[in-house]
């Protein structure tokens, strides 16, 4: 399923994601309250439906989906190894799998650092590690799985 990034409900659900109450959302934008509720409802079920399709592409077992925050936690059937969805402004769907990667040899060593950054920012989460996207990554893992329990 395509999910429609650039469509007011997603700008909405941005605006969710970001800490904004419903009220607030409809205060800025000089909607109603029961307006944006409505757009987040029919977003919710758009990102949840993308999510679930994505991990079943990817043969990816479901444990929780975060629909608020864009993130589905399961595990991968054909790798044995946790596996994350991100749904992201910036990147669209990621696909992000729990390995030890020699990222100094990578040729995405770049493209892996500029995610991590950008989706961290984007859930407003704070990185400390910045040289390791191995270690970037397991930081911002443990955070948004700190954040859903």
């Amino acid at each position: 399923m395509f999910l429609p990034t650039n469509e007011k409900q997603f700008g909405f659900w941005k605006m969710r994601r970001s800490g904004m109450s419903n009220v607030s959302i409809a205060n800025e934008l000089g909607i109603t309250r029961q307006g944006v509720s409505q757009a987040l409802l029919v977003m919710n079920e758009k990102i949840e439906t993308s999510l679930r399709e994505m991990a079943q592409a990817n043969r990816i077992q479901i444990e929780k989906i975060d629909v608020e925050r864009g993130v589905l936690f399961g595990r991968s059937i054909p790798f044995q190894t946790n596996a994350y969805i991100f749904v992201s402004e910036k990147h669209g769907m990621q696909v992000w799998y729990e390995h030890d990667g020699d990222c100094i040899s990578c040729n995405e060593f770049t493209k892996c650092i500029e995610f991590i950054w950008d989706f961290a920012a984007e859930l407003g989460i704070k990185l400390e590690k910045t040289q390791d996207p191995t270690k970037m990554a397991e930081e911002l893992l443990a955070k948004v799985r700190e954040d859903r329990e």
